[in-house]
């Protein structure tokens, strides 16, 4: 027999607290809601993890989120963003019936009408080795006028830099942007262009 790991035994832990003391007698009641609610934990856990290292692997963009409908043939939410450059561009979120897809719609309502940065990934297509369709990971909000985080915008500098660090600071530098602080959408753009200059 394997050893429970400690990650199971925090697990059920928190699955304890959740289901709240037990009562005399019911021991045998709470420990099946203690389990059930281990096992529902143990799959959230799985499920974040993914979302996580899709995350994680997302090419990232700053854009206007201009409009959100729902695909007639796909059932997916289609975002339509527009660029700093002033290019629209579309992007889909997975079938408005499953969970992540209804989050994310809703997320992309409450969010239109203001800048996003925007955690893209590409997914084949069904039978199609060659072609992909860009969908949607998350949006975090940058409001009205679009104000980046600073951590964010040098890791899209760094990213646009293909991960060279030298190249990406001296890009941050020649653009005169500050160490701390939040940078406008246009100043973030100028990095990322000298960045790819550089190249």
């Amino acid at each position: 027999m394997g050893a429970v790991d400690s990650s199971h035994y925090s697990l059920v832990i928190a699955a304890a607290h959740a289901a709240g003391p037990c009562a005399p007698g019911a021991e045998a009641a709470w420990g099946r809601r203690v389990h059930g609610l281990t096992v529902d934990l143990h799959l959230i856990a799985q499920q974040a993890r993914q979302d996580i290292e899709r995350l994680e692997s997302a090419r990232t963009f700053i854009a206007f989120l201009e409009e959100v409908e729902i695909e007639e043939s796909s059932r997916r939410g289609l975002l339509t963003l527009r660029l700093p450059s002033g290019e629209s561009e579309p992007i889909r979120t997975e079938q408005e019936n499953t969970d992540r897809g209804r989050a994310l719609i809703e997320r992309a309502r409450s969010l239109a009408g203001r800048w996003v940065l925007v955690y893209r990934y590409n997914e084949r297509k069904t039978g199609q080795r060659t072609q992909s369709v860009r969908m949607l990971a998350h949006l975090m909000d940058l409001g009205v006028d679009g104000a980046v985080p600073n951590a964010t915008a040098k890791k899209m500098v760094l990213q646009e830099a293909g991960g060279d660090t030298a190249r990406a600071q001296e890009a941050w530098t020649a653009v005169g942007l500050p160490g701390t602080g939040p940078i406008s959408v246009d100043q973030m753009e100028q990095a990322r262009a000298a960045a790819r200059k550089a190249r």
